[in-house]
């Protein structure tokens, strides 16, 4: 077939219209898909909420260390530490609060006692757990904190925010530290005052 080269001009000009749609179209959804990021709502999420957004631990109580633990409860009781478990989820309000209490805790006792924050997602789901498993002292709840002293017998059992103080009186029994009410109080120096102190 042999064509004129008036007809070639013509097949070509015939198709350039569908090309330019064409192109004019993928443009267009080049734009929308770059733009949708804008259109998306954020992922905030906070201290105060319960979305997911990172290890608890890190993000709210500033401590890094506590994940994972340095000992397991194994290894914690062989050693006949007293070890504190902190059950908990990283999409909690109430854990992400609670997180900076466990890491006061750590700050306090954490040379002498086995601080263990254990996610709950990260147990194995058995019928029956044995005393050096983590699992067997959970009870379904969160924040849930379970202190045992230097021979693995359950002495404190709290579900919920517990408060830093009855956690620091049963720990002092433990370590055979004088009560609250007949010794200092701990202290940690601000960042402020540390400042202070430098200027002056």
């Amino acid at each position: 077939m042999v064509f004129s080269s008036l007809e070639l001009k013509n097949i070509n000009n015939n198709n350039r219209p569908k090309h330019l749609i064409r192109l004019l179209i993928l443009s267009i959804l080049l734009l929308l898909a770059s733009l949708s990021c804008f259109w998306s709502a954020p992922a905030w999420a906070g201290i105060n909420d319960d979305k997911y957004e990172g290890n608890i631990y890190i993000l709210y109580a500033g401590n890094g260390s506590l994940v994972p633990p340095r000992l397991s409860l194994e290894q914690s009781l062989a050693r006949e530490m007293p070890t504190v478990l902190v059950y908990y989820v990283d999409d909690s309000k109430d854990c992400k609060q609670f997180s900076v209490v466990v890491s006061r805790i750590q700050e306090f006792y954490g040379r002498a006692a086995n601080i263990m924050p254990i996610s709950i997602d990260s147990l194995d789901l058995k019928a029956n757990y044995t005393p050096q498993e983590a699992g067997f002292y959970y009870e379904g709840a969160v924040p849930q904190t379970v202190i045992l002293n230097q021979k693995g017998k359950v002495i404190f059992n709290g579900t919920g925010q517990v408060k830093y103080e009855a956690i620091d009186d049963v720990l002092r029994d433990v370590f055979n530290l004088l009560p609250r009410s007949e010794s200092e109080v701990l202290k940690v120096r601000t960042f402020n005052e540390f400042n202070s102190e430098l200027v002056e």
